[in-house]
């Protein structure tokens, strides 16, 4: 597996926008935020590009991707926000550019086509964490997760509020994301594969039915086989979430994997950052994540 080289205070985040338009008050809170950790930032001018609901033209957001990788003096790429956009992108993407520098790419929510793609296409890690307008009013438990994170040092999670829905142990490369957006690349050369993944799942303002829609479609198109297990994280403003767990029991009960529940992490109030494309152990029995 590869790696990235931890970051620490003094080196520099480059913001990129590969999704939806953002706030611009909460984008300078968020780079206010990541100031005060001792970052630097640099924010390019192309991110405040405008067409219809995303941010610029499709070939210019993915410029900006690109160039942010190859640049030396950027430590590490952050993402403004999520919302929509990030596949629109895949297809103008250097992915031989991006292969050749690993260095933190953190998002999350729609990011996560771009998350799960980075994986597949070039072998690099991710952080599935924070946009930057979301670290305008992030919880503090947020804050020390995500810098601990880009600093190498977040080696373990004990999942506080977990619900075990099958006991188990199991380990493998993490993987996952936004349900949705995962569900959307399916029939696509950037569907993801997880033979040999625990899979994390979160979502936002779905309903139980469609939840349980979107699994299903994953389960009929085959990329569940061999999954090593499941924990799944907020499912934020979800109509009748009391479901939720139970369709998950369902949808994976065949292949007899471990499933957890509960890990904070996702469009809650508090979004634990979570390093995926590197192997992790999950055991049920301590509700604990470890990545080894």
């Amino acid at each position: 597996m590869k790696k990235y080289s931890p970051l620490k205070p003094g080196d520099t985040l480059g913001v990129c926008a590969p999704s939806a338009r953002f706030d611009k008050e909460k984008l300078d809170k968020g780079i206010h935020v990541l100031k005060n950790m001792g970052f630097e930032v640099e924010v390019p001018e192309d991110i405040y590009g405008k067409k219809r609901y995303l941010a610029g033209d499709d070939v210019l957001r993915a410029k900006t991707v690109n160039r942010l990788f190859s640049d030396p003096k950027i430590d590490g790429v952050i993402c403004a926000r999520g919302g929509f956009g990030s596949l629109r992108i895949l297809d103008h993407l250097d992915w031989t550019l991006i292969k050749q520098h690993s260095k933190p790419f953190i998002g999350y929510s729609d990011i996560t086509a771009l998350l799960i793609s980075i994986i597949s296409e070039t072998g690099n890690p991710v952080i599935h964490g924070p946009n930057v307008v979301s670290l305008a009013e992030a919880s503090e438990q947020t804050l020390t997760s995500f810098y601990s994170t880009l600093g190498g040092t977040c080696e373990a999670i004990e999942v506080i509020d977990a619900k075990i829905i099958k006991p188990g142990k199991c380990s493998g490369v993490l993987k996952g994301g936004n349900l949705a957006t995962l569900s959307h690349l399916l029939g696509t050369r950037f569907q993801p594969d997880f033979f040999d993944a625990v899979l994390f799942l979160e979502d936002i303002g779905e309903p139980a039915y469609k939840i349980d829609r979107m699994l299903t479609q994953m389960k009929l198109s085959g990329v569940f086989q061999g999954i090593r297990g499941v924990i799944t994280g907020s499912f934020e403003n979800c109509d009748n979430d009391e479901y939720i767990e139970e369709i998950v029991a369902e949808i994976f009960d065949e292949y007899e994997i471990p499933v957890l529940s509960g890990l904070s992490s996702g469009h809650g109030r508090i979004n634990l950052s979570l390093t995926m494309g590197v192997n992790i152990e999950m055991d049920t029995t301590t509700s604990k994540l470890l990545w080894i």
